[in-house]
Parts: C-alpha cells; sequence; structure tokens
C-alpha cells in the first residue's frame, strides 16, 4: 500500500519556526527580539546611518553641506522610530537586488531622502544630501556600530534586569532561611552542619559578583574606513579632523571609541562580556544543580501546580522540571557565548567574514540564557523547605560533632590539659564509618578529662546547634 504524500511543513504559513527559541520558547524570550533579530540589526543601521548623516551635517565636516533643521532632523530620527513591518517588507526588497544588506539600508535611507519634501515641503534640503549617507563608510563601520547597541540594549533592558531579579531572589530565600539548620555534604557524605540561607547566600553572591562585571562591561565601537586608516576621509576631505569626528560620534552614540582597528572593530569587548555571562550562566547552572539535588533529598518539596502532570505513567510524581530545563539551556547558551567569543576575536589580516554569520547567533546565545533564567526563577517560586526533615537528618548523625570535640582538645592539649593526645586520631576512630547516637557522642566528652566549662559547652552541642556564623553570614549580601 502506498503511502499518502506528506504536507511539507516547510510551505505553512505563517511559516513555522525551526528553533524552539522562536516557537515553543518563544512567550520567554520575546523581548529580545527587538534587540537581537535581524530586523533589529536592521533597524540599528538605519539608526547609525541616520545619525552619521546628522553628525556630519550639524557639525560641519563636509564644507558645503547644508545644516539640517530640527524638522528635518525629527523627520530622519523618526524613519527609526516608526520601523516595522512594512520597512522590513520594503528593505527585503531592495536586498533581494543589491545582495548585499548594508547597501540595501544605504538606498532605503535615500529613499526617505527622497521623499522628505512630501512630508517637509519643497523648501527641504534633504534630497541634496543623499551622498552624505554612509559618506566615506564601509559596511563594518555601520555593523559594529549596530551590533554594539543592540548588544548593549539586550544586556542592560532585557538579560541583566532578569538576571538581576534572580540573583535578588536567591538572596531573599537566603535571608528567609538563615537560621534553618542544614546537615552539610562534602563528597556526598555528611560533614560540619550549615545553614540552608547560608548556602543560598553563597549562590546569590557568586550571581551578584558577575552581575557587577557584566554591568561594568564596554560596548566598543569604530568608524574609520575600509582599514581603519581614514584614507577615504583624508582624500576626500582633508581639512577635517577625522579622528575627533570619528570619537565625537562614536560616543555620542553611548559607545566607547575604539582608535586602532583593522577594517572590522576587533570584538574583543563582546568576547569580554560573553565570557562574563557565560560564567554567570555557569553559576546559574551549579545553582540549579544544587536545589535539584535538594529536592531529591528531600530538603525542599516542591508546590504542586494544579493541572500539571509530572509522568506520563507515574501519578505520584512532581518532576524539577524547571531546574532540568534550566541545566539545559544554560549549557546550550555557554556553549555559544564561548564559540562566540573564541571565534570573534580572530580575523585574518585586515577582514574576513568569519563575525558575520557567527554575530547572528548572538540572539540565540542569550535566548538559551534568559529561557533559563525564567525557568530558575519559576522553580524557585514553587519550593516550600521541610524543616522536619533537615531536623531528622542532623539528629541522626551526631558524628559530624567529632569536628568540634577534636578541636576542642587540641586547644585544651596547648592550654596544658594533660590526656589531650592524638585528638585527631581518636575522634576518628570513634566516629569514622559509624553513625553515632546523641549518647555515644556525650558518653565519649564524658571520658574525655576536659575542664569542666569545655565540656559543658560540648556537651550541649547538638548537630543542629553546630552551625557556626553561617546565619550571620548571610548579612554580607546586604553589603
Amino acid at each position: 500500500m502506498t503511502s499518502p504524500a506528506r504536507v511539507s511543513l516547510a510551505d505553512v504559513t505563517p511559516p513555522i519556526a525551526l528553533g524552539p527559541l522562536d516557537g515553543r520558547y518563544r512567550p520567554a524570550v520575546a523581548p529580545l527580539v527587538d534587540h537581537l533579530s535581524e530586523a533589529a540589526l536592521n533597524r540599528a543601521r538605519v539608526h547609525v546611518e541616520v545619525e552619521w548623516l546628522i553628525h556630519l551635517t550639524s557639525r560641519g565636516v563636509v564644507p558645503g553641506a547644508p545644516v539640517l533643521s530640527d524638522a528635518e532632523q525629527a523627520y530622519l530620527r523618526d524613519v527609526v522610530a516608526t520601523f516595522g513591518a512594512a520597512e522590513i517588507a520594503e528593505l527585503a526588497q531592495i536586498e533581494r537586488v543589491t545582495v548585499h544588506d548594508v547597501k540595501a539600508v544605504e538606498y532605503f535611507l535615500k529613499r526617505r531622502l527622497e521623499a522628505a519634501p512630501g512630508v517637509l515641503g519643497e523648501g527641504t534640503v534633504l534630497p541634496s544630501v543623499g551622498e552624505l549617507v554612509h559618506f566615506a563608510c564601509t559596511s563594518e563601520d555601520i555593523n559594529n556600530l549596530s551590533y554594539a547597541l543592540m548588544v548593549r540594549g539586550a544586556v542592560q533592558d532585557v538579560w541583566l534586569p532578569a538576571a538581576t531579579a534572580l540573583a535578588d531572589e536567591v538572596a531573599a530565600l537566603a535571608h528567609e532561611h538563615a537560621d534553618q539548620p542544614l546537615l552539610a555534604l562534602t563528597h556526598g557524605q555528611p560533614a560540619t552542619p550549615t545553614t540552608l540561607g547560608k548556602e543560598l547566600a553563597v549562590l546569590a553572591h557568586r550571581l551578584r559578583r558577575q552581575l557587577r562585571r557584566i554591568a561594568g562591561d564596554e560596548y566598543l565601537g569604530k568608524i574609520n574606513g575600509a582599514t581603519g586608516t581614514y584614507g577615504a576621509h583624508v582624500v576626500a576631505v582633508p581639512g577635517a579632523d577625522w579622528q575627533e569626528v570619528s570619537r565625537t560620534f562614536v560616543e555620542h552614540l553611548g559607545l566607547t571609541w575604539n582608535p586602532l582597528t583593522t577594517q572590522i572593530e576587533s570584538h574583543d569587548w563582546q568576547a569580554e562580556l560573553y565570557a562574563d555571562v557565560s560564567r554567570y550562566n555557569r553559576v546559574l547552572h551549579n545553582l540549579a544543580t544544587d536545589v535539584w539535588t535538594y529536592i531529591s533529598r528531600g530538603v525542599f518539596i516542591q508546590i504542586p501546580v494544579a493541572g500539571a502532570t509530572g509522568s506520563s505513567t507515574m501519578p505520584h510524581k512532581v518532576n524539577p522540571i524547571r531546574f532540568e530545563n534550566a541545566e539545559a539551556n544554560l549549557e546550550l547558551s555557554s556553549a555559544l557565548l564561548d564559540t562566540l567569543a573564541s571565534t570573534l576575536v580572530t580575523s585574518r589580516l585586515q577582514r574576513d567574514l568569519t563575525d558575520s554569520t557567527t554575530q547572528r547567533n548572538i540572539g540565540p546565545a542569550f535566548g538559551h540564557s534568559l529561557l533559563a533564567i525564567d525557568n530558575v526563577r519559576r522553580g524557585l517560586r514553587a519550593l516550600s523547605v521541610d524543616a522536619d526533615l533537615l531536623a531528622r537528618e542532623l539528629d541522626e548523625n551526631w558524628e559530624v560533632l567529632g569536628e568540634p570535640v577534636q578541636s576542642a582538645m587540641r586547644a585544651a592539649s596547648v592550654a596544658g590539659v594533660t590526656g589531650m593526645e592524638n585528638p585527631y586520631e581518636r575522634l576518628k576512630e570513634l566516629t569514622r564509618g559509624r553513625r553515632l547516637t546523641a549518647d555515644d557522642m556525650r558518653e565519649f566528652i564524658a571520658g574525655l578529662g576536659l575542664p569542666a566549662d569545655v565540656a559543658a559547652r560540648l556537651q550541649e552541642l547538638t548537630p543542629a546547634g553546630y552551625t557556626g556564623l553561617a546565619a550571620s553570614l548571610v548579612a554580607h549580601l546586604d553589603a
């Protein structure tokens, strides 16, 4: 029997997304579209071209060029502000002819200059300045500034607020559980008790440290021609101070001027930023795996979502899917960011195009990170602490008091108390590989011959009370 021909999903309209960020996970990452999509790139290019034209004319850089009126400048900037679906389609149509994306932007903007009399009246000078659009520029002059503006917007307006909110939520949980005793596990084995809040505070502190680095990262830009020499600039207008024109323009855009480049801006700032974001991802990955482990251990109880299914066959399950989803997306994000960082810092001689296709993956790199942040935040909000389980765990592991007892014996030995020989070895013999009860430990302490005040202090000690300064350490989050 012949199978019927299948419908080609590639022909379905509207088009079906190939990747999950533009499909299943679109709601979580949609804010990045305004910054890191192909359409956002073209809008940023139009913005840079418009500002370059205004910069040249307002500063009288090119002799004979008219100074644009406030209305003419507003008209140009409105081209950027109103850039939408119709403009995206028009640019795509122009590019099908030019087969060059930046040249298409130049022609698009020249069309707007030619159309200006219909809006501003026949007296406008805009049609006469068409040849100052893209003046003395190579494509990379426009692209490097566009990407810097796009990435800065994505980080400062979307990613950083979400990442900061997550760190703040972890810090709030740390404060909430600052006093909650917790049996620590080192190498997966019972160890010196801590508090749940202190352990969460460590993670919040690590996240915030990376956020401070990211908030301080620079966004560099250049506009200096085909090989970074201002060659065409100097020949066309030898009287201009082109380095000053370049510097003031880049700084006008809110970027840091890079005075020494080849045809491309070297992208080192991108590598630095992506390394910092990747490091944040990896700290967050550590948080996700720790919380997953706490859930598995029963420290955290997941609050069931009404109607949700944890398993297709096991009705009792409430899976830690938010943290598992976050783990995977953080790994994808970091892999992309690492590749971006390593690829973008190399360009053969004065220029190759490896950065062109590479930079088009900045959006997915941040998208997977933003999706992970969203998942962790949602997961954390659905947790409660099983304080009874934590108390039982501590009460079942009195052997962890071997550490303070042998330390007290060492101190007593130094103070001249006899009978304190080999404290570590004696506690090792008592505790290693064994579960002790409260009575076992107290009986051992009573037979040591410690000074009365030291013995009394140790006799009162419990695993739940052996948390040192853990609770107070959480206050460092407020420093």
